[in-house]
């Protein structure tokens, strides 16, 4: 099968310059790149295509060849090879040049590192969602050098050994070889005198303020991606991103179930034998809880509507109250005397106590089968 003629492929014309050529080399990375067509196998081919175009119309060298005699000329000069470069360098070039690495103007540029900070939210401003600064470590430009990264803040001169490409190519017969260039390592510059502050990078260690925007209904776990706001890229490349993870501390009151809500409410046992009302707190303020008499301690009850809607959407949760049955403390002589009395009283009819009348059961047969 033919190959399509590259001016074709990148949609351009023969006279077409650098940056031309790059835009619309990027145009079609992006299009057809495979992270964006998963299981797409024309999708790519024409990434490839596409590539493999650029790679020869930006080579000024293969580009002549190619001007000249077609691809029956580029054929020749790589021994019979079908592409430029390997996967590999396809992934290098163009996952560098748009998501990261690459080359920019013939330099060597690379993406940012991604960033990743802790959030740690109250309960409450993770349900309601709240706007928060944060303050993160970052690269900044040096201010011994003003960014140059040269002591006498002069700009980089172009580096000798590569012409200010940063790769350098060897020719041995019909087999050509490119490799980042050793002196500048690919950035196509070099610095006389190196700035003792940032040692030639033009940057330094610093932080930064940004703001935080959290959704309403963030749960521990949860992760907010603040895109290019990573480490500046090398080189003009560009920032990688944050990730925010959120930690929801500790609550005094509730813990959190997905979108439901638990607290447990401590009663004595005359509202828990007579029944009652009691104020419980929730995250809109105090209702009120309906004690039926007779409760036992554990018991549940629920509040419909009064836990949390998730940031993933769907209804708002519960809130399920588990009530505690408190054992009074310090008491007085006449409330241990009434109390003693009160005691003596139920004890004589054990309808009071039906789950200590079947224990008592359970124990004696127990006993019996050992004997």
């Amino acid at each position: 099968m033919s190959k399509r003629d590259y001016y074709e492929v990148l949609g351009v014309n023969q006279g077409s310059g650098g940056a031309d050529l790059k835009k619309a080399y990027r145009r079609l990375a992006m299009k057809y790149h495979p992270d964006r067509n998963p299981d797409d196998s024309v999708a790519e081919e024409k990434f490839k295509e596409a590539k493999e175009a650029y790679d020869v119309l930006s080579d000024p060298q293969a580009k002549a060849t190619y001007d000249q005699f077609g691809h029956a000329g580029l054929d020749q000069t790589r021994g019979g090879g079908s592409s430029p470069g390997g996967m590999g360098d396809i992934f290098d070039s163009v996952f560098g040049d748009i998501f990261g690495g690459g080359s920019r103007g013939g330099n060597r540029v690379y993406r940012g590192s991604d960033l990743s900070y802790d959030l740690e939210l109250a309960l409450e401003d993770a349900v309601s969602g709240k706007e928060v600064k944060i303050k993160i470590p970052n690269l900044v430009g040096c201010g011994s050098c003003e960014g140059t990264g040269s002591r006498s803040k002069q700009s980089p001169m172009q580096c000798q050994t590569c012409g200010g490409v940063g790769q350098v190519r060897a020719q041995q017969g019909f087999f050509s070889v490119q490799q980042t260039c050793p002196h500048c390592r690919g950035a196509g510059k070099s610095i006389a005198d190196p700035c003792g502050s940032c040692n030639g990078s033009g940057t330094v260690r610093g932080s930064k303020t940004i703001s935080v925007k959290v959704p309403a209904g963030v749960d521990n776990g949860d992760r907010i991606r603040l895109s290019g706001e990573g480490e500046r890229g090398q080189n003009n490349g560009p920032s990688g991103d944050l990730y925010v993870n959120v930690v929801v501390k500790k609550h005094a009151i509730f813990e959190r179930d997905n979108t439901n809500l638990y607290c447990e409410v401590p009663i004595d046992f005359g509202i828990a034998t007579l029944g009652g009302h009691l104020e419980v707190p929730t995250l809109e303020g105090r209702v009120s809880l309906k004690i039926p008499p007779e409760t036992q301690s554990g018991a549940s009850f629920r509040l419909r509507g009064k836990g949390v809607r998730s940031v993933r959407g769907g209804g708002i949760g519960d809130l399920i109250c588990k009530v505690a049955i408190e054992t009074p403390v310090g008491l007085t002589k006449k409330q241990k005397a009434l109390l003693q009395e009160l005691t003596e009283s139920l004890s004589s009819n054990t309808k009071h106590s039906p789950r200590a009348k079947s224990w008592l059961d359970g124990v004696k047969s127990f006993f019996d089968e050992i004997m």
